[in-house]
Parts: C-alpha cells; structure tokens; sequence
C-alpha cells in the first residue's frame, strides 16, 4: 500500500503539472492576442513557478535507492571543542527537526546526553516521512563552525565540530539476522531535566553489537521492554545501512568521511564570524543566509548532494 501511494502521488503530481502548464500557455496566447499585458505576467510567474516544481520533482525522481523511501534514524555527536561542540551539536540537532518540521515530517525523540555546561554531547531522533532517508543520507559526515563563542569572557573566536550520521529505518520487508551471543546489553539510568520527566529506574538500554562495534541506545520510553525493542530495531537499521554502503559504488568515497571529528574531514562549513557564509564543500555550494540555514532551510545543500551523487555515479559508469 506504501508502495502504491507513492507511484499514485507522483503520477498524480504529474498530471496536475501538465494541466498547470496547458493552462498558462493558454492563458499567455490569450493575453496575447487581446494585448492584455497584465494576462501575460501571470501567465509567466504561473510558468516559473512551473519550473521550480519540475526541478523538484526532477530530484524527487533521483530518490530511487534501496531504502531512500523509508523513515530515518539521525544521530548527532559533539566532537573536537568541549562545550562549544556540544552546544552546536544541540545547534545541527535543532537544525533539522526544523527542516523535518517543515516537511511536514513527524520527530521522535530516542536518546539524549546532556553536555556538562550547555548543549549536547549526542542524542538521536527518528524522522518518519516519505524519502526521509534518501534526503537526508548525504548529511552524514563532520560539519564545522566558526563563531565568537558565548562561553568565551575575552569574544575570542573559536571554531566547533560535531558529525551527523544517517541511516534508514528497516521495515518488515527487510530481514536482518542478528545472534544474541554478539550482542553486549548494558541498562542505565536516563538522563532528563529532573521531577516527573526523569526515569526512577535503570529503563535505558544500550547494546553493542561485537562484530562490527556498532553501539545504540535508547531511553524513549520509561518501559525498558520497549526500549529494548526500539534499540533492536535501530541495531538493525545500523546493520542494513552498514551493509547498503558496502554495496554502493561510492561507498568508499562515504566511508572517508567517516574519520576524527576535527580539522580536514568536515563536508560543510558554518561561518558566523569574521563574515557569514554557509558552503558545503562537497558540491561548492554555498550562501549567506546563515540564519535561514540554522532555521532548517537546508534544501539547496540536499538537492545538490542528491544531484551530484546521482550524476557522478552515472558518468563512473
């Protein structure tokens, strides 16, 4: 039924595009043949926002991977700059439950460590949306910023990493083998703001997967049983995506990244002083609109990775 509901939406986007245009030419011969100018300019912004639809739906096209319709699970982890880092990494967090917000996508909060001072030291949410994943696979990687600190008494400028990374949500048409004697599972006590909101038992489950060092955890819900369960499910969801990497072309491009979160591994760049500039210096894209950037509206640096890892692949081969 999933399935089915995305080839009828996009069918149905497509035809409502090609009555949308019929109408704007119609519209523009009109105006023309009656000399009313004013027909003509809206036949033309009718026709632009036309063509904005279609690159959209062009890239929306590109979004044929294995699991790039599936729901996503995103992870966020502060690394070089201590407290700097864990406040950005709260920063990129918020970042994209805003993007996710405004797609219409739903958020779902899985695991959460508090920094000491401020900010994050990592947490992970699961994005649940049509192509969730296949927007976002290509935020995985170290993402730095430049900026005057607020924890600095002397405004000394200091520069922050923390990396995201992306991996698809498994489903039921997905089976992945998992043996207990692999598995190492820890319970602890989660962490919260304190009152009625902070568990009273050790409910959070972390499990490590031993063959590979894969490690998750979550502390969602005060059952432990189900945060069992939902760990299960994300160790899962980290197996397969480990797996898809193996079998993509570039995977060994992505697994570069994969390195120190620190200087010369960073796929974008966030410059809130001496000047304002966002560039991601994958695809050379950038923009001064910073503050939009920190706001969620991060669409032009998705479109161009999609892009440009859709197009790549297809002149390697």
């Amino acid at each position: 039924m999933r399935e089915r509901t995305h080839l009828s939406n996009a069918i149905d986007a497509y035809r409502a595009m090609e009555r949308e245009l019929d109408d704007a030419l119609t519209l523009a011969e009109l105006g023309e043949m009656e000399g009313d100018g004013k027909s003509v300019d809206e036949a033309e912004a009718q026709l632009k926002a036309l063509k904005a639809e279609a690159s959209k739906r062009e890239l929306e096209s590109l979004l044929s991977g294995e699991a790039d319709q599936n729901d996503c699970y995103l992870e966020v982890h502060a690394g070089a700059g201590g407290t700097e880092a864990q406040d950005w990494a709260q920063m990129l967090l918020r970042m994209y439950v805003r993007w996710a917000e405004q797609h219409g996508y739903k958020v779902e909060w899985l695991e959460e460590s508090p920094g000491e001072e401020a900010g994050l030291k990592s947490a992970t949410i699961e994005i649940k949306g049509p192509n969730a994943y296949g927007w976002l696979k290509s935020e995985s990687g170290v993402h730095r910023l430049v900026r005057i600190s607020p924890y600095d008494s002397n405004a000394r400028r200091h520069t922050s990493f923390s990396s995201v990374w992306v991996y698809p949500v498994v489903d039921d048409n997905i089976e992945v083998e998992i043996l207990d004697k692999d598995l190492k599972v820890d319970t602890f006590r989660a962490s919260g703001a304190g009152g009625q909101h902070i568990n009273k038992t050790d409910s959070a489950i972390r499990i490590t997967h031993m063959p590979t060092g894969i490690v998750v955890s979550c502390q969602a819900d005060r059952s432990q049983h189900r945060n069992r369960a939902m760990a299960m499910d994300m160790l899962k969801a980290r197996l397969y995506e480990a797996e898809l990497r193996k079998r993509e072309e570039a995977a060994a491009a992505v697994e570069a990244t994969k390195t120190d979160i620190g200087w010369g591994h960073q796929i974008r760049s966030y410059v809130l002083q001496p000047y304002q500039m966002v560039k991601d210096l994958r695809t050379e894209v950038e923009t001064s609109d910073t503050g939009s950037v920190l706001d969620g509206d991060i669409d032009r640096f998705l479109s161009a990775s999609l892009a440009a890892k859709v197009h790549g692949g297809e002149s390697a081969a």
